[in-house]
């Protein structure tokens, strides 16, 4: 059996649609997901580095940016002899869209001439990306690409002592049918962090280089902007992970935000169509181009908590500031996904939003924990579909508010129904979700209506929403506190005391960092302020041990069993949401709450919190120092908190 092609150990350097993943030794290997990928081709599949048509020995590797990373290696049977090396090979490899290039610099520190012969073997075999995760061998269809490689690929040098001589190669790519292209530049701040400790100023640093590089459009959509959701697998437009980041870097400015809402308003579903999970007024789920969408449609709606997230994140934007007329332009896609609401998220009826696939083709499981065997109940046995999942009715709840304030602030009729939805379904959830005594929300509800009762993060991200009362908020703030949720390193998506537990499966005991940062802020703006710095703690420390890039998603083992997280072997990295993750831990230190259209900023600092220069608000630079909030337009009245939680 074909097995997916490991991720955990291999080095990314990226400018997307643009990735190249190699080894540590930075060799290109013809095995596993190595290779050179654009727009879901491996354009590269080798480009293999001898001298003496020997491989140069790996001692260490550093990334420069996103897109730069250099490998040192070492020549050892050239030069002088002794336990010294004295021939080192340099080797920069820069990405950039469309392209690789490679500067090979050889330097020599003998007492003698040093002569060798260079060679680079690069191939391309532009296997679609689906074929290599499936970890199989096989030929590709035809595709109309053309990739050109030259340069120094087989020469001899000569070196005199203290000399170095630097070789170069590149790899570009002309795809006229790709879907994805570079997004423009610019399109959020790069914020300044002073933080007591400095793993926070490490962590937003290379999060915040890495989202600049994730930075997507299509041919169709005039610039406007959107993350893709991560390397390798997902380098692509991404509903729910696109509108997560886009929401968590609000403070970084609303561009990005409105880039993304226009991107996936204007793939918004018109028809209902089971075989793509279309349906009028849903934003979609995935795109692909139609030569690699392997068993998927290239344009799938398979997403159940999309829609309700695109309706806050617009929401969001206009709370932070921007252009009420940009917003404006966006109320008809508005009120088409509060229709999708009503008319098409609970098809039986029973107050609640769920989701079953009805052709066999698609996704099992369509929130975010999206594996099949993601929904569980404490004993381990799988929830049947249809499923209905505890956030995604928070999301609802929240959605339906937010359409309402948008409707009420733009002169647009409804609101008022939007409100009452809100109030009736917190009044279902409540009577309907609450397992072990009232100590938690369950899960999700069966086919059956009987409540999944596994303990996990999804509840996290009812914090916030308004779903939950305040009693009830202090129960689940309990509930997530524990050890068996919150003693590895940030929140396990699922309880240790659980049956279906496992520290290193996908959805159940791992580690996700956006799930974690989701649930952390969640806390914070609860005043669970405790409960919320462990998680960020956990952040902090994983972060640290993955070099300060957050993968998707690593190990849920007990921090006393291990020093540092384990690594998830197939986690893409970076991963949009994981590097927005280091934004949303800003926010949350700093208690950043604005509601710009009602000319009032509420700021409630957690203890220790970080400066934080550079900030977007309301189009205006801000800063975070010495506990308070500058930089903002005069019409704006900042409020702070009697006490400290």
């Amino acid at each position: 059996m074909a097995l997916q092609p490991l991720l955990h150990d291999l080095v990314p350097t990226l400018a997307a649609p643009t990735s190249a993943l190699s080894g540590p030794d930075g060799q290109i290997r013809a095995a596993g997901v190595q290779g050179v990928f654009h727009a879901d081709r491996r354009i590269v599949s080798l480009a293999l580095l001898r001298l003496d048509g020997r491989e140069p020995e790996p001692i260490g590797w550093s990334v420069e940016d996103a897109g730069t990373t250099r490998f040192v290696s070492l020549a050892r049977w050239l030069g002088d002899p002794g336990p010294d090396p004295t021939v080192r090979v340099d080797r920069i490899r820069r990405v950039r869209p469309g392209s690789v290039t490679e500067e090979i610099r050889i330097s020599s520190t003998a007492s003698v001439p040093v002569t060798t012969a260079v060679t680079v073997d690069v191939e391309s075999d532009l296997a679609p990306i689906e074929t290599v995760k499936s970890g199989e061998v096989r030929s590709s269809p035809p595709a109309a690409i053309d990739v050109r490689v030259g340069g120094d690929l087989d020469c001899k040098v000569t070196l005199a002592p203290g000399q170095s001589v630097t070789l170069r190669w590149s790899a570009t790519v002309d795809d006229a049918g790709a879907v994805m292209l570079a997004g423009p530049r610019g399109d959020f701040a790069r914020p300044a962090v002073t933080a007591y400790d400095n793993r926070l100023e490490r962590l937003v640093a290379r999060s915040v280089d890495d989202l600049a590089a994730l930075r997507l459009t299509t041919p169709d959509d005039d610039g406007d902007t959107f993350l893709g959701a991560g390397v390798p697998w997902y380098l692509t437009l991404f509903g729910r992970d696109s509108l997560w980041a886009a929401r968590m870097m609000l403070p970084l400015g609303t561009d990005l935000a409105m880039g993304t809402l226009r991107v996936l308003g204007r793939r918004q579903g018109v028809r209902a169509d089971p075989a793509t999970g279309e349906a009028p007024g849903k934003i979609m789920h995935e795109l692909r181009r139609a030569d690699t969408a392997g068993s998927l449609p290239a344009a799938y709606y398979g997403t159940i908590d999309a829609t309700p997230l695109w309706i806050s994140l617009l929401h969001d934007a206009w709370r932070w500031g921007h252009a009420p007329d940009e917003v404006a332009a966006l109320l008809p896609r508005l009120e088409a996904a509060l229709g999708w609401l009503a008319d098409h998220a609970d098809p039986d009826g029973d107050g609640f939003l769920e989701y079953i696939d009805s052709t066999g083709r698609g996704l099992a499981n369509q929130g975010w924990k999206d594996s099949h065997d993601a929904v569980r109940f404490h004993d381990g046995r799988l929830a049947g579909a249809p499923i209905a999942l505890a956030e995604v009715q928070g999301y609802a709840y929240r959605a339906a508010l937010d359409g309402a304030a948008l409707l009420t602030a733009f002169g647009r009729p409804g609101a008022a129904r939007w409100e009452d939805y809100a109030a009736a379904l917190s009044e279902r959830f409540r009577a309907a979700f609450w397992v072990d005594g009232g100590r938690y929300p369950a899960l999700a509800l069966d086919r059956d209506k009987r409540p999944v009762d596994s303990l996990t993060s999804n509840i996290g991200h009812l914090l916030g929403t308004g779903i939950l009362n305040a009693d009830e908020e202090r129960r689940v703030a309990a509930a997530l506190a524990s050890e068996e949720m919150s003693g590895g390193y940030g929140l396990r998506t699922m309880s240790a005391a659980d049956r279906g537990f496992a520290p290193l499966s996908y959805h159940c005991g791992s580690i996700w960092a956006h799930d974690t940062a989701i649930v952390a802020a969640g806390l914070a703006s609860g005043g669970f302020a405790t409960a919320s710095a462990r998680l960020i703690d956990g952040l902090l420390t994983a972060g640290e041990a993955f070099g300060f890039r957050l993968p998707e998603l690593y190990g849920g083992d007990d921090r006393a069993t291990l020093s540092r997280p384990v690594p998830y072997p197939a986690s893409c990295h970076p991963q949009a949401w994981s590097a927005a993750s280091a934004i949303h831990i800003v926010r949350a230190m700093i208690g950043l709450d604005p509601d710009v259209p009602n000319g009032v900023v509420r700021v409630r600092p957690m203890p220790g919190a970080p400066e934080v220069r550079g900030l977007r608000l309301a189009g205006h630079a801000v800063d975070f120092t010495n506990g308070e909030v500058s930089g903002l337009p005069s019409r704006l009245t900042v409020t702070y908190p009697a006490s400290l939680p």
